[in-house]
């Protein structure tokens, strides 16, 4: 039997998706035939994110605050509205602002665990709400870091508040396994996005060299000899939140290129 993703017709939400890992994802679900919403703060970015989308298949897009409950309730309701239900949740979010530990004040700290904790857990809730009501199963695949098996020196709000994405993984498993609802994480190690860009630049601002400098130090490390893509990154992303992974729950996926040198 040949293998199949099982995601024609699926109704799929990718949040914090108007551009780089979580945009490659979107385009990776409607290129298997999925039907998806896509998500942002940014009006005016989303909007040309879907105009870039739509082409491939049917797209939808929702203008929302990851760090505000009631948006995040209106996310879901404007999902089940476009869609009719959903079957998969991918959970993307934005950084915080690089920094070493002795510059993160009060409120970077508070920034932070609002959207690398809370706001995933609070959307699982809501996104699982929607799963078990509609009785058919489902997929969620939160993406957090490499960061959080060896933290990088100079992200160290993300190093702390991105484990919390493992423990709601393994905790998401357990407790919604016996009513069909997956639940995997993605480690993403340097995808070239936005967010790299602004590490190197950090980088290089701190040890007085340049981002370019810092880029080929970094390629250097990476026993694959590159930095991903967003494109390559989606593929994990597509196979976790369909039927190829059909007994996979709990599972911390590193994509990274091989950079991560622990074991487990």
């Amino acid at each position: 039997m040949p293998l199949t993703s099982g995601l024609s017709g699926a109704r799929v939400l990718v949040t914090a998706a108007s551009q780089g890992i979580g945009f490659g994802a979107a385009r990776a679900f409607l290129e298997e035939g999925a039907r998806v919403v896509i998500n942002s703060s940014n009006s005016s970015r989303l909007d040309a994110a879907v105009g870039r989308l739509a082409p491939i298949g049917e797209v939808h897009g929702v203008v929302a605050n990851l760090k505000d409950r009631t948006e995040l309730d209106r996310l879901l309701a404007e999902t089940r509205a476009h869609l009719g239900g959903l079957d998969t949740l991918v959970y993307v979010t934005g950084s915080p602002r690089p920094g070493v530990f002795m510059e993160q004040e009060y409120e970077d700290w508070a920034r932070a665990a609002e959207l690398l904790v809370v706001s995933p857990a609070y959307l699982a809730r809501r996104a699982a709400e929607t799963m078990l009501a509609q009785r058919t199963g489902g997929r969620m695949v939160f993406l957090t870091s490499v960061a959080i098996r060896e933290p990088i020196p100079t992200i160290a709000t993300s190093n702390v508040c991105r484990i919390a994405i493992a423990g709601l993984v393994r905790t998401l498993a357990r407790e919604l396994g016996p009513k069909r609802i997956r639940v995997n994480g993605i480690l993403p190690g340097y995808i070239a996005t936005d967010r790299v860009h602004e590490v190197l630049a950090d980088a290089a601002r701190r040890k007085g060299t340049t981002p370019e400098a810092e880029r080929t130090a970094l390629v250097q490390q990476i026993p694959l000899g590159r930095i991903g893509t967003p494109e390559e990154l989606a593929r994990a992303v597509l196979f976790l939140g369909s039927e190829l992974s059909s007994y996979v729950s709990g599972a911390m996926l590193p994509v990274d290129g091989a950079i991560l040198r622990s074991v487990g």
